[in-house]
């Protein structure tokens, strides 16, 4: 799916989800570049990044992969 990553100064990192018309912060996530890890967004849902540079500039639109549904959230 598609999703938007950008920096909020009230909650951090967050994401946007179009089709869903979804915004919720990130909670946590594997790795501290986000990029190539897993993310776990405040509703609970974990996606799966796309490997990309640390240094990639915000805002920026990615395809990511949703988690949970097959069993397989960390």
């Amino acid at each position: 799916m598609k999703i938007m990553i950008r920096r909020s100064p009230e909650t951090g990192l967050c994401i946007y989800v179009p089709k869903k018309d979804l915004e919720e912060p990130i909670v946590e996530s594997e790795r501290a570049s986000l990029w190539g890890g897993w993310i776990r967004i405040a509703n609970g849902w974990v996606l799966d990044l796309p490997e990309m540079a640390a240094e990639t500039a915000l805002p920026i639109t990615v395809n990511a992969r949703k988690r949970g549904e097959e069993g397989d959230a960390p």
